[in-house]
């Protein structure tokens, strides 16, 4: 894991890899008026794929999706709450860069919302239009 996402200076030119931090930055900063309190103590991080072991493979493929798009992680000890996010799955979704944010937003949206106990609309109202 690269670690904590942070707003940074601007490059002359950014990575596709601070392109995508950048489209996670913009899906917490929506959140943030509604549900700032509650993501106060929420890392966001971005890792490159999903860890072996996350993986679905035999019968269970079938029902599910095989390439998770992102995990959350609730605090335990000194740990605080995780948000993560796979960039190369979520590339690989996405047809063009305007694509790729709003499936971005709703998988910021879907872990915040496991992470909370509530569903993905009462997170993001939008989030049902675009469903």
């Amino acid at each position: 894991m690269r670690g904590p996402l942070a707003p940074s200076h601007v490059p002359i030119a950014k990575s596709r890899g601070e392109r995508f931090d950048d489209l996670v930055l913009d899906a917490v900063d929506r959140l943030k008026p509604r549900w700032g309190a509650q993501l106060a103590s929420v890392e966001f991080a971005v890792e490159e794929v999903p860890p072996a072991d996350e993986l679905v493979d035999g019968p269970a493929r079938l029902s599910s999706d095989p390439i998770p798009l992102g995990r959350a992680d609730s605090a335990s000890g000194d740990d605080p709450a995780t948000v993560v996010l796979y960039r190369r799955p979520l590339e690989a979704r996405a047809r063009d860069r305007d694509t790729l944010g709003t499936l971005v937003l709703d998988v910021v949206v879907e872990q915040v919302a496991s992470l909370l106990g509530l569903t993905p609309e009462t997170i993001d109202p939008g989030y049902d239009d675009r469903h």
